[in-house]
């Protein structure tokens, strides 16, 4: 059974002081579309540009995730992500009036409560879930941070924490099922080192820190000068706790902080602009290299597209046409007549083959000793392949040429030798007006891509 997406049943409105810009903000949650996703609406600034949730878009990852897009940014992004990941949402606008999503109390947990408020509702598309279907690894060894995805039927998340102080010491944290975070992760607060405390006041930062909203961790002995410059920063009497803590606010869980990291790296993981399946482990992550990581999965997704473009070659399989049929269509013929079969064809997209072997002519002048299949013939079997593809659309394809006006963003990214199968997919990027058609084609052998280009062809009628 299909999983539907899903948004929010009416509106919700959150406000609030933004952790480093101090700035009271308001953000109203809206139900959006089907294949929205999530994006931002900077309601403040001239033309309300929108923001989308995509790693592409991060700005910065210093002290949290920002976003920017068409001249606007969005900070501190991740705890609100979290909670619509958490909750298995898939289509949200942010109106937000404000840089900053708001702190509130550092956690996940007013977020999943007013969403849970105003209840869900499923929408007629499938969930878009990205499957994880091969280790996918990122690691700086420099700082010992590693991450790694696994295949997984679930969304499951483990993290480990290290940051080598003798009061935080190692962590761990895990959710076996993405049903687990608002027990679980939710409520858990974002924690920063007393020690930097100072340095982000510095860096005109945590303005809108209160020590109501984080947990400071202490390991080291403060002095009595140093909690009374804390008193006149946040205007608050603190003392040490027994933890090793400010006793501003009590742990929730003994391991918190892991949980914490946890709940950001949910968060930023939203990055990928899909669902995910997979088993994520992580040790020692941060924004950054969450970032990094979300970067390094879109790219596998790309890579995977580019894949699902060529259907696998069966050769028990009776082509659509023949070499001697498509001699019927094309007017082509030895040796310029570049496609042996067409495996596949629709209104909207084409599948065609091309055998590459020796015993072609071109092989005696086109490096001889080391021979390639050279790019442009890849290009030109591309377009006769495509060239199937728009002759389809009329009754008689043999008084009719195609006629290439344009070629884009040709790329070649791997070589072609004698005895490779080169399986090349044209698909329309629009609709064929006026006997014109623009397609994108890709060329593969085995799994790799070897050839890439945007085409544009007019068909002409001859006879």
């Amino acid at each position: 059974m299909n999983v539907k997406q899903r948004t929010i049943k009416s509106n919700i409105t959150i406000s609030g002081v933004g952790l480093h810009t101090g700035k009271y903000v308001t953000m109203t949650l809206t139900p959006a579309p089907e294949n929205h996703w999530f994006k931002f609406r900077r309601v403040d600034l001239e033309n309300q540009p929108v923001v989308a949730v995509d790693a592409d878009n991060v700005s910065d990852t210093s002290r949290g995730t920002t976003i920017s897009q068409n001249g606007a940014s969005v900070s501190t992004i991740e705890h609100l992500m979290a909670a619509l990941i958490g909750l298995q949402l898939d289509n949200i606008l942010i109106d937000i009036d404000g840089p900053e999503v708001p702190i509130l109390d550092g956690s996940s947990a007013i977020f999943v409560k007013k969403l849970n408020e105003t209840g869900f509702v499923d929408q007629d598309a499938d969930r878009d879930f990205y499957e994880i279907k091969e280790n996918i690894h990122y690691g700086e060894p420099d700082r010992k941070v590693e991450i790694v995805a696994m295949p997984l039927d679930g969304y499951r998340l483990t993290c480990m924490i290290d940051f080598n102080s003798s009061v935080l010491g190692s962590q761990h944290a895990s959710v076996s099922t993405i049903n687990e975070f608002t027990k679980e992760i939710s409520s858990s607060r974002t924690f920063c080192f007393l020690h930097e405390l100072e340095a982000l006041v510095n860096k005109n930062l945590i303005k809108g820190g209160d020590l109501s909203n984080a947990i400071v961790i202490v390991d080291k002995e403060v002095s009595d000068e140093e909690l009374s410059k804390l008193k006149s920063l946040f205007n608050k009497e603190v003392t040490v706790a027994d933890e090793g803590i400010l006793d501003n606010i009590q742990l929730r869980y003994q391991n918190e902080p892991a949980r914490h990291k946890l709940l950001d790296m949910i968060g930023d993981l939203a990055l990928v602009g899909r669902p995910l399946k997979g088993h994520i482990m992580a040790a020692r992550p941060g924004h950054a290299a969450n970032v990094a990581f979300a970067k390094r999965i879109k790219a596998q997704i790309k890579k995977d597209k580019g894949r699902k473009n060529i259907k696998a070659y069966d050769p028990n399989v009776a082509p659509v046409y023949d070499t001697v049929q498509i001699m019927n269509i094309l007017p082509h013929r030895q040796p310029f007549l570049m496609v042996d079969k067409i495996l596949e064809l629709s209104e909207t997209h084409v599948v065609g083959l091309k055998n590459v072997t020796m015993n072609e002519d071109l092989f005696m002048g086109h490096f001889p000793g080391a021979p390639v299949f050279p790019g442009v013939l890849q290009i030109e079997a591309m377009a006769q392949t495509g060239g199937i593809l728009v002759l389809n659309t009329v009754p008689d394809p043999e008084n009719w040429l195609t006629l290439f006006l344009k070629i884009e963003n040709a790329r070649f990214k791997n070589q072609v030798h004698p005895g490779d199968t080169i399986i090349f997919s044209c698909e329309l990027l629009e609709p064929i007006r006026r006997g014109i058609a623009r397609m994108k084609g890709v060329g593969m052998v085995g799994d790799k891509i070897v050839s890439e280009a945007e085409l544009m062809a007019q068909i002409v009628k001859v006879k």
